[in-house]
């Protein structure tokens, strides 16, 4: 028993210093201090801000500060070398144990921005309207996946396809651990089915591309030079009716250095649609720094699209057979329908074990 519990404090305090909890910890007090002052509420947007930082570092360090209170606990009763209790400790061993096991797969996620919410747009390829409809499947897919695990999902910018499906979709993904979870999907998913929307029922290949990027938490994540950016304001289309049809509220960014452009229309306010799409970009930036590893904004270059275009990560295969492929870490399932319905952690665990490994 002794030795078990001793491999137990083993482990958990090299997961406790790889995952930084006191650092965090210390964080986390700093904020709690600063929610007390009078001036707070001052600016309100980063005073959310900050509220939602502490949200989250709570939900992260608490089940940790537990745990290692409990393995005190623990050993202080083996001090004891009390017989009466010892069928007591092994139960509550084994148990500390298990919630160990649990909590352990928090060391999947020590990335700067693992514990970032989510920007996820998603991109219909070349191929029309059955492209459109495999970026709505796409869409639905991921929809599902945050539903069921308690996310929230906000739908940024849409654009929908003239006979089915949709072009384009951006939306927000808020959660613990969403960027860590969903950065392993970035990439090009190929279908291949039968065409719902061919007459001759002919076989068809589809591509969709998924973004994802971390959301800028805050304004000193990336400071952006506004010499950089160019902004145009056209009149907004597409959704029918009032005022976004009949003034100029579409705003569009680039980055001049970059060239990332990044259009919203869907406010209905020019304001709140430069802000959207100016939170977009930066994210979109923070993202091609971090694959870049680059220190400074002004080290990076633009995306490669048409390369990233041509690698999918993802094959779904409906006809001849059923199959979902990932073709980096070769895990498959022969349920595409249960993929589709949004069950694709096994997929994304795979490939966090994958990045694990590689990383030893």
């Amino acid at each position: 028993m002794n030795n078990k519990l001793l491999i137990l404090q083993n482990d958990f305090n090299h997961a406790y210093s790889q995952l930084g909890i006191d650092a965090k910890k210390e964080t986390l007090n700093n904020l709690l201090e600063e929610r007390e002052h009078a001036d707070y509420w001052d600016d309100t947007v980063m005073a959310q801000a900050k509220s939602k930082k502490i949200s989250k570092l709570q939900h992260e360090i608490d089940p940790w500060i537990k745990l290692k209170t409990e393995i005190e606990e623990l050993s202080n009763l083996l001090e004891l070398n009390d017989t009466s209790l010892q069928s007591e400790i092994i139960a509550l061993l084994d148990t500390l144990i298990k919630n160990f096991e649990i909590l352990q797969k928090d060391l999947l996620f020590t990335g700067a921005y693992d514990n970032h919410d989510v920007l996820m747009s998603i991109y219909a390829g070349a191929g029309g309207t059955d492209a459109q409809d495999w970026a709505q499947i796409i869409f639905r897919m991921y929809s599902r996946w945050a539903e069921d695990k308690k996310f929230k999902l906000s739908i940024i910018d849409q654009s929908n396809g003239e006979e089915a499906g949709i072009k384009t979709v951006t939306m927000s993904i808020e959660g613990d651990h969403v960027y860590g979870l969903l950065k392993g999907e970035a990439g090009v998913h190929r279908l291949v089915r039968l065409s719902p929307f061919n007459s001759d029922n002919l076989r068809q290949t589809s591509f969709a591309k998924v973004q994802i990027v971390p959301q800028i938490e805050n304004e000193n994540e990336l400071e952006l030079d506004e010499k950089t950016l160019k902004i145009d304001v056209y009149r907004a289309g597409g959704h029918g009716g009032q005022s976004v049809n009949t003034t100029d509220s579409a705003v569009r960014i680039t980055h001049i250095p970059t060239g990332i452009t990044v259009a919203i229309q869907n406010e209905r306010s020019q304001l709140q649609n430069k802000e959207t799409a100016l939170k977009i970009l930066k994210s979109q930036l923070l993202q091609l720094k971090i694959e870049q590893h680059q220190e400074k904004l002004s080290n990076i270059k633009g995306p490669n699209l048409s390369a990233e275009w041509g690698n999918q990560i993802r094959n779904y295969v409906l006809h001849p057979y059923k199959q979902v492929k990932d073709t980096r870490t070769k895990y498959e399932s022969s349920n595409p329908d249960e993929v589709l319905n949004g069950k694709i952690d096994p997929f994304i665990d795979a490939y966090l074990k994958s990045t694990l490994t590689s990383a030893e």
